[in-house]
């Protein structure tokens, strides 16, 4: 399989969570052009969280719904209370769930396959929740589905929202740039929120260009949210930066073949 030799990949993760996509872009040749399209930032005012924090023992189930939840979450968390002594714990997705191993939760029910609120509704474990009192950890605002879905099933659903996602103010004259040179061949979100915030970054001036650009995106429901605005060559690839650097690896793969077909 062809590398990423010469290709320009602009990585859209908040600063702080981009280092392992970059890492992997790099060690299959590519050259990471780092362009945080969002930021994530601590709650002005946590009384609300801290209030349900220390009412933690009362729920039957905690849910993390994403990395940003499991880090604000938790050490919000540690910052008022001990750890529950009978915690039931789920996350969406592996990549949350690994989080709280690292933060110290031993056991945490999380889908194997599937990276949303539907693979991890679908556990058996989520089949027969009613009479359960869940609270979900997460940013403010963000899907419902999970919260209705559970509701649905009988269960009583809070939030305990940690963290909040902006549009950074960031210059992009410098990437722009290296956009009108040809430098950049492909760009990832791995959110709709991204995929929206960076249109708005390019502007309208360059849009036409950047717009036709190969988006790289882990999850069908980001490409839809990506297609809405705007973007018109969506890529979809299996989840988390290992699928997003696969979905790089074999689009590049594809394209030196279609261009030595055309050479032939």
């Amino acid at each position: 399989m062809e590398g990423l030799q010469g290709i320009g990949v602009v990585v859209t993760r908040p600063e702080r969570q981009a280092d392992n996509l970059v890492r992997l872009i790099e060690a299959a040749g590519g050259e990471a052009i780092r362009f945080p399209a969002l930021e994530i930032a601590g709650l002005a005012d946590p009384t609300p969280l801290y209030a349900i924090i220390e009412r933690l023992d009362e729920f039957d189930l905690t849910v993390f719904i994403s990395p940003n939840a499991v880090e604000y979450g938790m050490a919000a968390i540690r910052s008022r209370r001990s750890i529950p002594l009978r915690w039931k714990v789920a996350a969406v997705g592996q990549s949350s769930a690994a989080e709280l191993v690292k933060n110290g939760v031993a056991e945490v029910l999380a889908p194997r396959d599937g990276n949303d609120s539907e693979a991890l509704l679908a556990l058996p474990e989520l089949q027969a929740v009613a009479g359960w009192r869940v609270v979900i950890f997460r940013g403010q605002g963000g899907r419902e589905t999970l919260a209705e879905e559970l509701c649905r099933r009988g269960a009583q659903v809070e939030y305990a929202e940690c963290y909040y996602r902006r549009k950074p103010h960031c210059a992009s004259a410098a990437l722009l740039a290296r956009w009108r040179n040809g430098e950049i061949a492909a760009a990832t979100a791995t959110s709709g929120e991204t995929a929206r915030n960076l249109r708005d970054l390019i502007g309208a001036e360059d849009w036409p260009l950047a717009r036709v650009t190969p988006l790289f995106v882990p999850h069908p429901r980001i490409a839809e949210v990506a297609a809405a605005a705007g973007w018109e060559n969506l890529v979809v690839t299996a989840p988390g930066d290992e699928g997003l650097v696969q979905g790089l690896l074999e689009w590049r793969t594809k394209s030196k073949e279609l261009e030595g077909r055309e050479t032939a």
